[in-house]
């Protein structure tokens, strides 16, 4: 089957076309990573990609309960414990960048850091905090052109951080409503400068910070992921949509980035991704996709064999299966994840999962 080939990802070899999504697990105390991080990452090992849950490049980038960061050399010490454990298991594995801007509340942030977003445009509804539980999100700073700058110097100094701890390459998040896609969508952003208004400049962070990094790590390092149509952190559907992500993904194929990550949300409630959006990117960016969202084996398969993507990323599935790629070789059932324990501190629902065994060998 070919989601079981090999795949060369710029210069990475990956051992299959398998891919761990980045997902939120709220386990690093004091944003810093941990042994129990390490273990959960290596028990995976067998995607043939890993792309870490969002990680944030600065103090002003982490907006919720314990998650990790890559700012300070205590971060990348730790992290290279994860990397080291990844790669002891043949595994690649690149850390997402993941800037929250607006979806952020100061009781998750360290003291001196603030919430900034391209406008002061408040989110609806609370953020969980481990201090004082449920709060309701806070207007966000605007963002000066010095911030805007300081914010993409972040994102480079993450990406060199990220090298020195050992990860094979950098997701930039630019999905799922955080602070690259606020830059994107109209909805968050109403700067009339540089920087809002046009495609164009909406579209100019995302491609400067990904300039920026390609020139410091390399292009075939650094990727970035995309979520149009998407309706998380209150994010709409906006005008000039597929326009939009066809000029986006025209200028990252100009700086040969390693891939192009579409999510789909669809399968939880958010509007579907377009085929016709989906081609446009495909078709102008010219490099590597990652389809993603909702996915299992037959329909990654059938895809593939499309030609839709060569790349396919697994989320919920990894959670409550560190064997997944097994499972699906061999087609052993898959075991449910305990929703309950998704963002919750230790290593219950999160290290404790069983792998299969003899007796459900027996019957595949």
């Amino acid at each position: 089957m070919k989601i079981f080939s090999t795949y060369n990802l710029g210069n990475i070899q990956l051992k299959n076309r398998i891919v761990m999504a980045p997902m939120t697990r709220s386990r690093a105390i004091n944003n810093i990573p941990n042994e129990l991080i390490a273990k959960y990452y290596e028990q995976r090992a067998a995607a043939g990609l890993i792309i870490t849950e969002g990680t944030a490049p600065s103090p002003n980038g982490l907006g919720y309960a314990r998650i990790p960061g890559i700012f300070n050399q205590e971060q990348i010490e730790d992290w290279k414990k994860v990397t080291d454990a990844v790669h002891r298991k043949n595994g690649k594995i690149f850390v997402q960048l993941m800037h929250t801007g607006r979806v952020s509340h100061i009781d998750n942030m360290p003291e001196g850091a603030k919430i900034v977003a391209p406008s002061p445009v408040k989110l609806e509804g609370e953020m969980y905090t481990d201090q004082n539980g449920m709060q309701a999100y806070p207007v966000p700073k605007e963002m000066t052109v010095e911030e805007i700058e300081q914010a993409q110097n972040e994102f480079v100094q993450a990406a060199k951080n990220a090298i020195e701890a050992g990860f094979d390459g950098v997701e930039l998040h630019g999905a799922n409503g955080y602070l690259i896609d606020q830059f994107i969508n109209p909805t968050t952003n109403k700067h009339n400068d540089d920087f809002g208004g046009s495609i164009e400049n909406r579209s100019r962070f995302a491609i400067e910070v990904a300039r920026k990094v390609s020139e410091e790590i390399g292009s075939e390092e650094t990727g970035i992921r995309f979520s149009p149509y998407g309706a998380a952190s209150g994010m709409k559907v906006f005008e000039g949509l597929e326009d939009t992500y066809e000029y986006l993904a025209k200028k990252l194929g100009e700086l040969k980035l390693a891939y192009i990550h579409v999510v789909d949300h669809s399968a939880m409630g958010a509007p579907k991704v377009t085929d016709s959006v989906k081609e446009k990117i495909r078709n102008t960016f010219g490099r590597t996709i990652i389809l993603s969202g909702g996915y299992d084996k037959e329909r990654a398969e059938k895809e593939l064999n499309e030609n839709k993507g060569e790349l396919v990323a697994f989320g919920k599935p990894f959670i409550s299966n560190p064997d997944f790629v097994e499972r699906i070789k061999k087609d052993v059932e898959l075991s449910s994840p305990d929703f309950s324990t998704f963002y919750t501190p230790g290593e219950k629902g999160y290290t404790d999962y069983s792998l299969m065994n003899k007796s459900q060998l027996s019957y595949t």
